[in-house]
């Protein structure tokens, strides 16, 4: 057996381990801080009903285990919200490192005796009338809801929350190789190792990277006409993405994105190594 071989069948064997464990890892991290109700993955029609304005309610964090109060204020195509005090305003900000930002974060909404996926941005803008310390509003999104710019629904937020609901495995899993690059491009943006993790072929430090990266737009994706998107177990497919990167602002990348699968109907994974290779001219490359 050539080197190459051998180096073939360790990554499949390698795959294999992964897609497996993957279904046997608990998906929402919050757990560790004695999560054990149901979880709702409800549309946003229903929630509006649910959570009508001036209700009060508690955001869950599920990286941190955090949970802070707040209140409805506003909003009719997503909930618009206040911290209900300046403690909730504080420990909102501590979840964000101190610092706000637009940067999307998978949350549970308690409300009496339910639990519902959603996701949250930190960033205050806009009008705000409580005594909270906090200087305007901020958005909370559910299945279902959309910005003020578009009438789809945000893929950054539509992913956190399936990252609540424990259901972002089992989308990315069965997504098609487009959906795949986008959710990839986002995990980055986002800053979020699970998403980024997950489609990555290979193992990467996300420390190294994700300080860099301000803010990412991915503008084309090009897939061969040729490919029918079920016998394929190579792409390589051209892309344009908009990074704002730290001291360097807008940069333009022109080049590919590299998926590989292991089968036909296995999950699509993107070869980070060669993603940062191409881009080392934009970003450091990952430290191991």
């Amino acid at each position: 057996m050539n080197k190459n071989t051998t180096h073939k069948y360790t990554l499949m064997l390698t795959f294999i381990f992964l897609y497996f464990f993957s279904f046997n890892t608990i998906e929402v991290k919050a757990s560790k801080h004695g999560i054990g109700y149901h979880i709702e993955m409800l549309d946003w029609v229903e929630v509006n009903k649910q959570l009508p304005k001036f209700s009060k309610f508690h955001v869950l964090d599920t990286e941190s285990g955090r949970m802070f109060e707040v209140q409805r204020r506003a909003g009719s195509n997503h909930a618009d919200v206040q911290p209900l005090t300046a403690k909730d305003t504080k420990i909102m900000k501590e979840i964000y490192n101190g610092k706000w930002s637009w940067r999307r974060r998978s949350i549970i909404v308690i409300t009496k005796d339910r639990w519902i996926a959603a996701s949250m941005h930190g960033m205050p803008h806009g009008a705000g009338a409580l005594p909270n310390n906090f200087p305007g509003h901020f958005c909370i999104h559910f299945y279902g809801s959309t910005t003020h710019r578009t009438n789809e629904m945000d893929l950054s937020h539509k992913l956190m929350i399936f990252k609540a609901s424990g259901r972002l495995y089992p989308y990315l899993t069965f997504a098609n190789a487009e959906e795949v690059i986008h959710s990839y491009i986002t995990g980055l943006k986002e800053h979020d190792e699970q998403i980024a993790e997950f489609i990555s072929l290979q193992t990467i430090n996300w420390n190294t990277v994700f300080p860099e990266i301000e803010n990412a737009k991915l503008s084309a994706v090009e897939l061969p006409e040729e490919t029918t998107d079920l016998s394929d177990l190579v792409l390589e497919v051209p892309v344009k993405i908009e990074w704002y990167i730290k001291e360097h602002g807008k940069q333009i990348f022109n080049g590919k994105i590299v998926l590989v699968r292991f089968s036909a109907a296995g999950p699509w994974k993107v070869d980070s190594l060669q993603f940062f290779e191409d881009h080392k001219q934009l970003l450091t490359e990952p430290k191991k």
